[in-house]
């Protein structure tokens, strides 16, 4: 196979892009959290950045990508990377680059999670987690959906990890919070957000990465990049407006509200960005938009801690952006059409792939998450948790 130089450093990119999405995840939950939780919240992302590319070099790769078996996980072949030459090329990329490229997803939806524990979560404890749930959680979505496991066979469509990242991340922030239990307080002290401008910086970074993390997964520089970048940009924009109008009808539409219906947009079309045309991303931004903010006010009035909700905009959004991937689907562009072109098929696909992957994410993430809390403790102690995480787990404050 012949190197695509233009593919190539697209894809180079776009990596580069996504791995800027980790950080920006910490920006974005940091300045949501108390000032005295702002390092740690901070740090969590960053923690699962490193967790994230040693997992996938030494067996996240391979579990996700190596020989099929029985439609539910890859084979061993490519431990450690191995069997991977160094200047081999498929489909015009080079494969070490591919593995880069997917280590950043795998990076990110670690860093997610992390919104059902913050302001609470044993560092040590963190770590074990993390590692176990990139290779007991994250690795057999991955393989399910691209590796050649029972989703792809099936025929479900996942253009960039609609159930791979946010659905797997959003219902595993959902079962964490329920393991770990609320913040001190929670309910009765004001958890208002201690830095509002940090989280907008954090979420324009996000929306910058996400043109990598949809566009990029074309993984060429060509015309589906480019139709990818497109949608992705219509279904934030049109995802942001929307929560901006509903927020209003309770009162002044919030910077928050706005970033927050950006990215629900963007969790919304992430799975369908290669097969819908700029019209059904439109749509697709307003519904999951719509979608996710009934979901917050549902957590809200239940008094659901999951801090920062990344189940209900990241879990919640994927589930919705994954069932309308499955009506908005143009058989023009991807060879198979959803249901407004009568393929009923695909639309009940698209609904078992969002309901295993939502399911299975949740159930094996709380049963890691109980056995840790019960072996290794998963929260600090009441007095560490009231002086502060960043304190207490990092020794270090944000502000003197």
């Amino acid at each position: 196979m012949v190197l695509d130089t233009g593919a190539t450093a697209w894809v180079l990119i776009s990596a580069a892009l996504v791995l800027l999405m980790v950080p920006a995840v910490g920006l974005f939950y940091g300045g949501m959290v108390r000032r005295k939780n702002v390092i740690s919240t901070m740090m969590l992302s960053f923690v699962s950045l490193a967790l994230g590319i040693v997992q996938w070099i030494i067996i996240g790769y391979t579990l996700a990508f190596g020989g099929d078996v029985a439609g539910l996980i890859g084979s061993l072949e490519f431990f450690g990377l191995s069997g991977i030459p160094f200047d081999g090329v498929t489909n015009g990329i080079p494969d070490i680059l591919f593995v880069c490229f997917q280590m950043m997803f795998a990076c990110l939806a670690l860093a997610i999670l992390t919104s059902g524990l913050v302001g609470r979560v044993k560092l040590s404890s963190y770590i074990v987690f993390g590692l176990l749930w990139l290779t007991l959680v994250y690795a057999p979505l991955a393989h399910w959906a691209w590796g050649g496991g029972w989703a792809s066979q099936l025929g479900a469509l996942d253009f960039a990890g609609g159930t791979v990242v946010h659905i797997s991340s959003g219902f595993a922030a959902l079962a964490l919070a329920l393991v770990i239990g609320k913040r001190i307080g929670f309910g009765a002290q004001n958890f208002a957000p201690h830095n509002i401008p940090m989280t907008l910086i954090g979420g324009m970074f996000l929306i910058l990465g996400w043109f990598g993390f949809n566009a990029g997964s074309a993984l060429a520089a060509d015309s589906l990049a480019a139709s990818a970048f497109l949608v992705t940009a219509a279904s934030a924009a049109s995802g942001a407006l929307t929560w901006m109008a509903v927020s209003a009808k309770s009162g002044k539409p919030g910077s928050l509200g706005f970033i927050s219906g950006a990215l629900a947009g963007l969790v919304g079309i992430t799975p369908a960005a290669g097969y819908v045309n700029v019209a059904g991303a439109l749509v697709i931004g307003v519904l999951t938009s719509l979608f996710c903010y009934a979901a917050l006010r549902w957590r809200m009035k239940r008094r659901l801690d999951e801090s920062l909700d990344a189940w209900a905009i990241h879990g919640m959004g994927g589930v919705c952006g994954a069932v309308l991937t499955g009506v908005f689907a143009v058989s023009a562009l991807c060879g198979v059409g959803g249901l407004l072109e009568g393929n009923v098929l695909q639309f009940a696909v698209q609904l078992l792939d969002a309901g295993v992957a939502a399911g299975y994410s949740f159930a094996v993430t709380f049963v890691l998450a109980w056995i840790i809390n019960k072996t290794l403790g998963l929260r600090v102690s009441h007095d560490e948790e009231y002086v502060g995480m960043d304190m207490s787990q990092h020794g270090e404050q944000a502000h003197a």
